[in-house]
Order: C-alpha cells, then structure tokens, then sequence
C-alpha cells in the first residue's frame, strides 16, 4: 500500500516537472528575438541594435522583487498563469509596431527622429520582459524544489535549460531566415509570422498550465517573514554572503550569456562576406552547443558537483575568449549557414566565430549552477531569493549595451575583454563566493 502511493505521488510529480521544462523553453524563445531584431532597428538607429534588448531585461529590474512576492503570496501556479497572458500582450504590441506607419516621428535624439513605430516596439520588448521574468521567478525554484535541491535539483534545472536553448537555437535562425539581408526596407512585418507563433505559444501554453496540478510550496508559509538573529539584526535573503555573491555572478552571467552571440550576430552581420542570415545561423549554433551542454550537465549532475562543473567552465570559457580575441580577422573557417537563396550551406566566416559558439557549452551550465549554489541552504528565504535574482537578470540588457558601446569604440573582438573580466568573477564565485558561511543563520 505505501509503495504504491509512493510510485504514485512520483507518477504525478512527473506533469509539474513536464510543465516547468515548457516554460523554461518558452523563456529563451521569447528573450532571443530581442537581439536579432536588432538588425531590424539599427539598419534605422545605429544606435539601436541592443536597445530592444535592454527593454527586454530592464523589466528583471523592475519587476524581479514584486514577482517573488507575487509568487509568495498567490503561489506558483495563478504567477505562471499571469506571465503567459502578460507574454500574449507583449507580443500582440511589438506586431502592431509593424502597422503603424514609420513616417510618424514623435522626438529626436542627436537630431535623428525617433519613429511611433519603434517606441511601440520597444514597449512590446519591456512588456515581454514582464512575462520571462515572472516565468524565470516560478520555473527556477520550483525545479529545484522538485529535485530536492542539491546535485538533483541543479540536474533538473540543467533539464529545463536544454529545452531552453532548443528554442534559442530556433529563434535567431528563424529570424535571420525571414529577414535575409537586411535592406533599408526590412521591417518588423518581414518577422510577423514568427510572432503570430509566439502569440499562438502562448494561448496553449497558457490552456495547458491552466489545467495542471503545480505543487505550491509557498502557500500558507510567510516565506519572507521578518526574522531577528543573535545579535537583533533582521534577518534576510541578503544576509546569505553566498547570496549576495551569486547575485553579482548572475548579473554578470546572463550579460556573457547574451553578449557574445548578440556581438558575434553584429559583427558577421556587418561582414560583407556574411549578412544577417549568416549571423543568425552561426548564433544560432551556439544556442544548439548551449543545449548539448545542459544535456550533459543534467546527465552527470548526479556524480559531479555542481561547484566543480562551474569551475570548470568559467576557465574553458575563459581561455575560448581570449582564443577568440586574439586570432587574426582574415583567417577563416567553413560553418554553416542559411541563406533565401541557397537554403543550408557552408558559408566562410572569421575563425574567431568558431571559438565564440564553443563558448556556448561553457555557459550552458553556469545558470543553473550558480542559482542552484546561491540558494542552497536558504530554506524559507528561497522564494525572495528567487525574487532578488530574477532582478539581477536586468544584466543580461545592461552588459551587452556596455560591450557594444566597446565594441563601437575600439572593434567587435576587443569588446570581449569585457566578457573576460564577467567570467573571471564567475571563476572566483565557484571556487570561494559560494561557500554558505552562515549555516548559524536559522532558515526554518
């Protein structure tokens, strides 16, 4: 009798996992529009390419801590629910940014008007922001609750990010597929097919949560009730020094995680050897290394520890970068790509490309090992955590714009010095930050 209800409540915990790895997948499809959709704007605002992109990650900022609190307070299932209607509206505003006319200017910056067209865009990017950052808020947590924490919860977790990078691996290739090369007159209603299928994601996505029976752990607990230690101090998530460190570390991750393929796009963009397609196919390609390396990751998490996996890929992708840095410009390698004309084909790009997409099985891991090492131990302080980092995840729209205003400065490949110096903290976080040195710190 008890092992069959034992068989059976693993039997039921399967859907809510099934559900999990749904919305991570839809996470990264939603997030990896905003930099190929770049070349859309910048071919108008040369100063535009990441812009959308930091829209898409400044609502982290903002909207990071309320949907911890949102998700303490109605639980995991009702903040999902409220995430993918908020997703539709987000996508239903960047499409109707390509029916507004482009002749309708309403300011200037450094004397270039500024169309209607691309402020709607831009707030179709900040409100879809709103949507992964309550997504990334329920999915983290809750997979590694399901897991147990520890080494299982970080192989959960590693699960979910290779459907994530399945769907970045779709995006970028789907868009450079249907903007070709980029004219004076692409526009965003070349790519409004692609967003009628996220509009569509997110109608079913949003049926199917609708009817799944999500454990929530964070009902009836006040998860971030005020709590007094020893020495009367109130006591938080920030008073976890592995915390603290691991939010730095997220911060600077999800700028690397995106800065080097969104950089990488620009600059095989610009090639004139390549163009947008290209770039979006070989971005693609790391997007696809991203998802071999969460696969492995989630099949060796069992034996390997998490702090020596995140090691071991910060000094990989270390050394990769500054491979890539280093090799001269015109030697060139065959990857392949995707053109209108030709379809799937080997096309010659800089060998500094290549070790730029390798970098993609490094930083596959890094998420889910360094949320996994910041929560550990936290107990009842999980769910503000959670909170604290999807805040921080607004660096994924802040480090990129900085490497590109580099790269603006002093060239594509010497903006990736900025990258070096993001995972070298990212190496000193896995070897000594993370280490909890507040286990007297009660978390029941």
């Amino acid at each position: 009798m008890d092992n069959n209800t034992t068989a059976k409540s693993q039997k039921l915990a399967i859907i809510p996992v099934i559900a999990m790895f749904f919305m991570f997948a839809m996470i990264s499809f939603v997030t990896n529009m905003a930099a190929p959709f770049g070349n859309i704007w910048k071919n108008n605002y040369e100063w535009s390419g990441m812009l959308g992109n930091l829209m898409n990650f400044l609502a982290y900022l903002i909207m990071g801590i309320p949907a911890g609190k949102l998700m303490s307070r109605i639980g995991y299932k009702k903040t999902a629910l409220i995430a993918l209607g908020v997703g539709f509206v987000g996508m239903l505003v960047q499409y109707l940014s390509s029916l507004v006319g482009a002749e309708t200017a309403t300011f200037s910056v450094g004397g270039q008007p500024v169309m209607l067209n691309f402020i709607i865009y831009l707030l179709g990017a900040f409100v879809c922001g709103f949507c992964v950052c309550m997504l990334n808020t329920v999915v983290n947590p809750m997979l590694n609750l399901l897991g147990g924490g520890g080494n299982r919860g970080n192989q959960l977790i590693q699960t979910g990010g290779t459907l994530n990078s399945l769907t970045g691996t779709l995006t970028p290739l789907l868009v450079g597929a249907l903007i070709g090369t980029v004219t004076e007159r692409t526009a965003m209603s070349d790519v409004a097919p692609l967003l009628f299928i996220a509009m569509g994601v997110f109608a079913l996505a949003f049926l199917v949560i609708l009817f799944v029976q999500i454990p929530e752990p964070t009902l009836g607990r006040q998860a971030q009730a005020a709590a007094t230690g020893k020495n009367g101090k109130r006591i938080s998530a920030w008073s976890f020094r592995h915390l603290v460190l691991g939010v730095v570390a997220i911060f600077f991750y999800v700028g690397i995680e995106v800065g080097i393929p969104a950089e990488l796009n620009f600059y095989l963009t610009d090639d004139p050897l390549c163009g947008a397609a290209i770039g979006g196919a070989v971005a693609a390609i790391y997007w696809l290394l991203m998802m071999v390396g969460r696969a492995a990751s989630a099949a060796i998490s069992g034996k390997v520890s998490t702090r020596a996996q995140l090691s071991t890929v910060a000094i990989a992708a270390i050394a990769l970068v500054i491979v890539a840095i280093l090799m001269p410009s015109d030697i060139r390698i065959s990857m392949p790509g995707y053109s209108v004309d030709g379809g799937f084909q080997m096309f010659q790009v800089p060998i500094s490309a290549l070790f730029l997409v390798l970098c993609g099985l490094c930083t596959s891991l890094m998420w889910g090992t360094i949320f996994n090492l910041s929560v550990e131990g936290l107990g009842r302080y999980t769910e503000q955590a959670s909170g604290i980092f999807m805040m921080m995840v607004v660096g994924g729209g802040v480090m990129p714009l900085i490497q590109n205003a580099i790269a603006g400065a002093v060239g594509y490949m010497g903006s990736y010095w900025l990258v070096v110096a993001m995972l070298a903290y990212i190496l000193f976080y896995a070897l000594a930050g993370s280490k909890n040195v507040n286990r007297d710190i009660p978390v029941e």
